[in-house]
């Protein structure tokens, strides 16, 4: 067993059933159509992925399971990948962390039935990798209500959600910012609340957008998680407040009646939290990219012709391929085994740092080197390695930079902070 916790024949079962449906469901030319119609899958298509038992967690074996769904997944479209992404992690990931027993059985249900969406409004257009110097959106509290205000940026399928996971400020005199974010669940249609949609170079199908709270009042039981506490629930790590102010505030009116699942919060301080996971996450839509760039090169080499035999023959457009395959190999383990590492306990954050890097490179060499295999049709739209170029791009700079992921590890590495 390569990894912890790996049951290859039962893994092999889930590769063949979810490529049958992606053979059915995501052809080449309906994935094609998507890209040039829509802004996010269709809703028949949600419905067969909930069918399917995407969105119930209840169903996977381990999470292996997701790994080995989402690289198809991403293979077959990075689009339809990324919007269940954020709907299963910024979801049910919250949600399943740190929501009350009310939550839960309210919102748990609907996601495993695709019933609902939602999405994490976290950046903002000063933030980016400084964001938590940068975070600017507030929450104060008036009566039994908190009262929202500010802008977020970039957020992946907020045009559809009908629930917008915000974080905001809710102490701005905290000694230390990162005891000073909680996390609000935040209706899509409630009032002041105002969605512009963003044009985006690739991943058409599923868009980003811009958000504006103008005074955005939401209940105080809408408050997800103990108040002040998101910025260790996110990132991983503990908070900076001494623990007799911790409990203290876990106890107080304004958070969950309930505390959230134990076991559960724990893993997040070892390292298994939701930004981290979305680092692993963004590695597999990455790999996803590399996967069909190689996939479509790799074809028109054995069938493109020139002087007399096929290039796939000569010894530069081999080596073109082979790197390729040795660079999704890599990018493969190395995301396997950093999900292998949180199944057993240990800090995986210096190793998806790594995954989001080296996966990235991956799907950029691959769509390059493709365009370059394909020539003037792989310039055209009438081939998909023009979209796998377009797509590639949004994983190499988000969440995170490849600089900003650089200095983490480098920090882990023991070396002096450089930023």
């Amino acid at each position: 067993m390569p990894y912890y916790g790996w049951d290859e024949e039962h893994l092999s079962v889930v590769r063949s059933s979810i490529q049958k449906f992606c053979e059915q469901e995501l052809s080449r030319e309906y994935v094609r159509w998507m890209d040039e119609n829509c802004n996010f899958p269709p809703d028949d298509l949600w419905k067969k992925l909930a069918d399917y038992g995407i969105f119930d967690r209840s169903q996977a074996a381990s999470p292996y399971d997701y790994l080995v769904i989402f690289e198809e997944l991403a293979t077959a479209s990075v689009a339809v990948a990324i919007s269940i992404g954020a709907a299963i992690s910024f979801g049910q990931g919250f949600i399943s962390l740190m929501g009350t027993p009310e939550q839960r059985e309210e919102f748990l249900p609907k996601f495993a039935g695709g019933e609902v969406k939602m999405c994490m409004a976290m950046t903002e257009p000063g933030g980016g990798t400084d964001i938590l110097n940068a975070l600017r959106t507030t929450a104060v509290e008036d009566g039994d209500h908190y009262v929202l205000n500010g802008q977020k940026i970039f957020i992946t399928a907020a045009h559809v959600a009908d629930y917008i996971i915000t974080i905001a400020v809710t102490d701005k005199e905290a000694a230390h910012k990162a005891d000073s974010w909680s996390i609000f669940i935040v209706p899509a249609d409630s009032p002041g609340l105002t969605i512009r949609q963003i044009p985006k170079l690739g991943i058409h199908a599923c868009g980003c957008a811009e958000i504006f709270y103008e005074d955005v009042r939401v209940p105080k039981e809408n408050l997800l998680g103990p108040k002040n506490m998101a910025y260790p629930i996110l990132v991983g790590g503990r908070s900076r407040k001494p623990k007799a102010a911790e409990e203290k505030n876990a106890g107080s009116g304004d958070a969950p009646k309930e505390k959230p699942d134990g076991a559960a919060m724990k893993s997040v301080t070892r390292g298994l939290s939701i930004l981290n996971s979305e680092r692993v996450g963004t590695s597999m839509l990455s790999l996803g990219v590399a996967k069909a760039a190689y996939r479509d090169a790799y074809n028109y080499a054995l069938e493109r012709e020139a002087f007399g035999r096929p290039i796939g023959q000569f010894q530069i457009i081999q080596n073109y391929l082979v790197e390729m395959a040795m660079q999704i190999e890599n990018a493969r383990n190395l995301i396997y085994s950093t999900v292998g590492l949180g199944l057993m306990g240990k800090t995986n954050i210096l190793q998806a740092q790594m995954s989001k890097i080296v996966a990235a490179r991956a799907s950029e060499y691959c769509a390059t080197k493709g365009m370059e295999i394909l020539g003037g049709y792989g310039f055209s739209m009438e081939y998909d390695m023009q979209r796998h170029f377009r797509d590639y791009k949004q994983m190499v700079f988000s969440p995170i930079s490849e600089e900003m992921a650089i200095n983490v590890i480098a920090r882990m590495l023991g070396l002096p902070k450089s930023y």
